[in-house]
């Protein structure tokens, strides 16, 4: 006689998650488990983590990360954390960011000039112009780095201290 072995039945994938969803998940744990053990005080890794958001507000392209780490030493701040809060600017924030800043800038200082076509490409139009737009943008970046950067260093400080109470007890 010839025992057939018999199979178990059919089971859908156990998890209800997509299997990228899954990986993305796993990432953010392992971010934040990087951004918990990094060096210093909760204050100390709150400040870089601001410094770096408040510079990568700017539109100082390929500064930004220099500016944040020094940023970073004078307020005493984690250098790694200001490194990495720059990257609140980057090739898919760019555009709706400093938008944002310019039209603030606007705002309080009022409109720019606005383009005056090829009579701009004289060397005293294109000067003029430029500094019309770009006061409004480095005052609406200076302000908006501020808010950011007091936000999410604020945000980032109450997350390690409630982690911190979580983990004693």
């Amino acid at each position: 006689m010839v025992s057939v072995a018999l199979m178990p039945p059919f089971q859908p994938h156990a998890s209800p998650l997509p299997v990228l969803l899954q990986r993305l998940l796993a990432r953010g744990r392992t971010l934040l488990a990087w951004l918990w053990a990094q060096e210093g005080s909760h204050g100390q890794q709150a400040r870089g983590l601001a410094a770096g958001i408040f510079c990568g507000c700017f539109p100082f392209f390929g500064l930004q990360t220099l500016l944040g780490v020094a940023l970073a030493s004078v307020v005493r701040g984690n250098h790694l954390l200001a490194a990495a809060g720059t990257w609140i600017s980057n090739p898919f924030t760019y555009v709706p960011l400093y938008w944002f800043n310019y039209h603030l800038g606007c705002w309080l200082i009022g409109p720019s000039k606005d383009w005056p076509g090829m009579a701009a490409l004289r060397a005293d139009s294109l000067r003029e112009l430029g500094w019309s737009v770009a006061s409004r943008l480095l005052l609406g970046s200076t302000l908006v780095g501020l808010v950011a950067a007091a936000a999410g260093g604020g945000l980032y400080w109450l997350w390690l201290e409630r982690e911190q109470r979580r983990s004693q007890g």
